[in-house]
């Protein structure tokens, strides 16, 4: 179906981001870890992309990189693993600590990862421990993100969209902000926290 897009960067909001394509509004979900080296808006960027089609839907899922999607089709394998639940795993932990966890059996770090209890976990090891190996790093990518008007408030909400409670997501956000931060820095801190 679609594998790649290549256009302008019209919109982002986590989970949520518009690539404009020849006049065309293209309407991805993407995990942080993209989020985190997109470009300001106005930009090129060109995402790899996963095409999902249920009965009553149809998604379209951006990465920057090509092992990050790898990872998010390979999770979505194991037993009980949705989309959600896929992209919670990439904007928790990078693809390389994710390989790391599952080659070295962590289950207590995976389930810190939202949506992941301790059953989930020790099937994702199991069933991705062939495969973690070959899992890539992620490369390299362009940095940048304009200031939101509440960073905060965007933070929250899309630590919401990643399975946190609200209360929850609003006091990692609050906890994890600093003066000036962009709301894809304040999730990532938010993210790291959780995990120790």
């Amino acid at each position: 179906m679609i594998g790649r897009l290549r256009g302008t960067l019209i919109h982002k909001a986590p989970p949520w981001l518009v690539v404009d394509v020849n006049g065309v509004g293209y309407e991805l979900e993407a995990p942080m870890s993209t989020f985190y080296d997109l470009p300001e808006l106005g930009r090129e960027v060109a995402l790899f992309t996963h095409y999902a089609q249920k009965e009553d839907s149809v998604s379209l899922y951006g990465f920057l990189h090509e092992s990050e999607r790898r990872l998010f089709r390979d999770v979505q394998k194991v037993t009980g693993i949705g989309a959600k639940i896929a992209l919670a795993v990439l904007s928790g932990v990078s693809v390389d600590a994710f390989a790391r966890l599952v080659q070295t059996a962590d289950v207590t770090a995976l389930t810190k990862i939202p949506g992941i209890g301790k059953k989930t976990a020790e099937r994702m090891v199991v069933e991705l421990r062939d495969r973690a190996a070959d899992l890539g790093g992620a490369g390299g990518a362009v940095h940048g993100a304009p200031v939101a008007a509440d960073p905060l408030s965007e933070a929250t909400i899309a630590l919401q969209q990643l399975g946190y409670k609200p209360a929850e997501a609003q006091k990692m956000a609050k906890a994890a902000a600093g003066e000036g931060d962009t709301p894809e820095t304040i999730i990532r801190k938010a993210l790291q926290s959780a995990l120790r």
